[in-house]
């Protein structure tokens, strides 16, 4: 079990982080090729975008930043931690910041990940992410 996150969101800041007017939203993907292709639609959505290659990398990232507004993230990733847990871990510790969970093989239920959380099959139709992506983004919950 991972220890209690070290960074908490600062209340007195809006629900969504901006930098420089766009969103930051990180991507947590094993496979270089995939993350690339993520990035590249995180950045064609009009988002700013960071990249990790696993939980690990995500929560160092998390730790170090406090403008991250979404992460999307895989399932099943190497370390210590796959992307449910990553999920769960993130809305403990950060819980304005949006999640999206992708999988090529795990079929989730939306219940097993935190509320509010998104899933997608792999592979998904880029604008279905640019679209929840939109949708979480602009909410409030």
């Amino acid at each position: 079990m991972p220890p209690e996150p070290t960074r908490r969101p600062d209340p007195s800041k809006s629900e969504l982080q901006m930098n420089n007017g766009r969103a930051v939203v990180l991507v947590v993907e094993d496979n270089a090729i995939i993350r690339m292709g993520a990035v590249d639609l995180v950045i064609s959505a009009g988002y700013e975008a960071l990249e990790a290659c696993d939980a690990d990398e995500a929560i160092r990232i998390m730790e170090s930043r406090d403008d991250i507004d979404l992460v999307f993230t895989d399932v099943q990733m190497p370390g210590t931690m796959d992307g449910i847990k990553l999920c769960h871990y993130i809305s403990q510790g950060w819980p304005p910041v949006k999640l999206i969970v992708a999988s090529g093989n795990a079929i989730l239920e939306e219940s097993s990940l935190p509320g509010g959380s998104m899933f997608f099959s792999k592979p998904y139709h880029d604008h279905t992410i640019k679209d929840a992506m939109a949708r979480l983004l602009s909410s409030k919950a």
